[in-house]
C-alpha cells in the first residue's frame, strides 16, 4: 500500500521526497527511467522525512530486526533500526559478506537469469520480528527472496517497506502474503517512468 492511502494523504513530506528523487532517462539501458535516490540522500530534509515516516510507522510494532536489501536498502535501514531500537542485518549479493561465517542463501529469478541474497547464519533468530527495507520495488522478486530467506531461519516478517513503488505493484498490498508499504510512486519524464 502507498503511504498516501494509509493516513498520509496530502502530507507535504511525500511530495518533497518524490521531488528529491532524480530520474535518469535510459539508464542502465534504453527505455529504463532510473529512479536515482542519491539526490534524495543529498537533500537533508527529504532524507530525514523519509526515515522519519518509516520510524513513525514501525516504532511501536515491536520490531527487533531491520533487514536491508543490497545495496540501497543499506542507506535507509541502519537509520531506521537505530531509531526504533532494532538491529540492522544486511542481505547481500553472493560472496559479499565478510569473514568466514557460514551464510544462508536464497536464489531468485530475474528477467534474464537469476541472482541470490545471502545472510550470516545466526544474524536473525527464530521468532524475531523483521521489516525488510529497500529503495524500490518493481516486480517484487528481490523482496520475495528476502522474505523466503528470513522465514527459513524462523523470523516473522512483519512488512516490506520501500521508498518507491513502480505502478506494476500499485494494486498489490502484499508480497508472499506480507504487507507492502511504499512511500511514493516513481517520477515521470515525458510520460515514462
Amino acid at each position: 500500500m502507498f503511504a498516501a492511502e494509509n493516513g498520509l494523504k496530502g502530507d507535504p513530506r511525500l511530495q518533497a521526497i518524490s521531488d528529491a528523487i532524480r530520474v535518469v532517462p535510459h539508464f542502465p539501458k534504453p527505455g529504463i527511467m532510473f529512479q536515482d535516490i542519491t539526490t534524495l540522500l543529498l537533500d537533508h530534509k527529504a532524507f530525514k522525512d523519509t526515515v522519519d515516516i518509516f520510524v513513525d510507522r514501525y516504532r511501536d510494532m515491536d520490531i527487533s530486526v531491520v533487514a536491508g536489501v543490497e545495496a540501497r536498502g543499506f542507506m535507509f535501514g541502519p537509520s531506521i533500526a537505530l531509531a526504533i531500537g532494532a538491529k540492522f542485518v544486511p542481505l547481500r549479493k553472493p560472496r559479499k559478506l565478510p569473514g568466514t561465517s557460514e551464510v544462508i542463501a536464497e536464489t531468485y529469478d530475474l528477467e534474464y537469469g537469476s541472482d541470490c541474497l545471502e545472510m550470516h547464519v545466526g544474524a536473525v533468530q527464530p521468532g524475531e520480528r523483521v521489516i525488510v527495507i529497500d529503495d524500490l520495488v518493481a516486480t517484487g522478486g528481490t523482496l520475495s527472496a528476502a522474505i523466503r530467506l528470513l522465514e527459513r531461519v524462523g523470523a516473522q516478517v512483519v512488512e516490506c517497506a520501500c521508498v518507491i513503488g513502480l505502478r506494476e505493484v500499485k494494486g498489490q498490498r502484499r508480497l508472499n502474503g506480507k504487507p507492502l508499504y511504499i512511500l511514493v510512486e516513481p517520477r515521470e519524464i515525458d510520460g515514462c517512468y
